[in-house]
């Protein structure tokens, strides 16, 4: 026990496997290994070479987007960015907070949400809050404008949240919205708007959507956690790679 507290109280933490890749990615463009300028190796290659998986990669890369050391270009590939300073090498200790992994984020959800839906179908009622959302996510059109993206990143976000709701369960949507949070981390964010750049995967993702919600209306159970998981299935194949 005074071990386990002694742990806590340091801040020791083990880190994700995405950040252990951003780390490696680092001290590549620390000694010059990628130089500014350069493309880096395909998300493929780098997930070979560093023995991890293709999702690992891009969620490392999304995190040094998000830091400013690497940009990526649809097609073309992911470069590294001039930087005034060499980046600082990474502590293998390091306490600060990082973001969740989306992928394995996604994980959680898949085990999760389908349970939320099968409860919340079981009530068998209509809302107007889970109605709005939709409305609003049907009326985005171009997912590269900031304030519609934004719009529709919320949107999302809290119609998932208002499934809980439907649920009626104050323990079920403490569990939403600790998962409603993760939906607001910036790695998240960058990998789920890399993932949905066009008008049509976003009707798809509101098609999907709507069928949740009307399973769930229509009090079908199975329907309604089918429809969440093969939905929480397609957003983590979109964002998981990008080539």
């Amino acid at each position: 026990m005074k071990q386990d507290q002694d742990t806590r109280s340091s801040g020791f933490r083990p880190k994700q496997i995405y950040e252990q890749v951003a780390d490696q990615i680092r001290a590549g463009i620390a000694d010059g290994t990628y130089r500014p300028g350069s493309r880096l190796p395909a998300e493929r290659s780098l997930a070979q070479r560093l023995k991890v998986s293709r999702p690992a990669v891009r969620e490392a890369i999304g995190a040094l987007q998000n830091e400013g050391m690497v940009v990526t270009r649809q097609g073309s590939g992911t470069y590294v960015t001039e930087q005034d300073e060499p980046p600082p090498a990474a502590s293998a200790a390091e306490p600060a907070e990082a973001d969740f992994s989306p992928n394995g984020a996604l994980e959680v959800r898949l085990l999760i949400e389908p349970a939320i839906a099968r409860l919340a179908a079981r009530r068998r009622k209509r809302n107007l809050l889970a109605e709005t959302y939709l409305s609003k996510m049907a009326a985005v059109k171009d997912i590269t404008d900031p304030q519609q993206q934004a719009l529709w990143s919320e949107c999302d976000r809290l119609f998932h949240r208002q499934l809980a709701v439907m649920a009626e369960d104050a323990l079920i949507l403490k569990i939403a919205e600790e998962i409603a949070r993760t939906m607001q981390q910036p790695l998240w964010n960058r990998l789920r708007d890399d993932g949905i750049y066009d008008p049509e995967r976003i009707q798809l993702y509101v098609a999907e959507h709507r069928l949740i919600y009307e399973a769930i209306v229509s009090g079908d159970e199975g329907s309604a956690a089918f429809y969440v998981e093969g939905h929480l299935k397609r957003v983590q194949k979109d964002i998981a790679t990008r080539e």
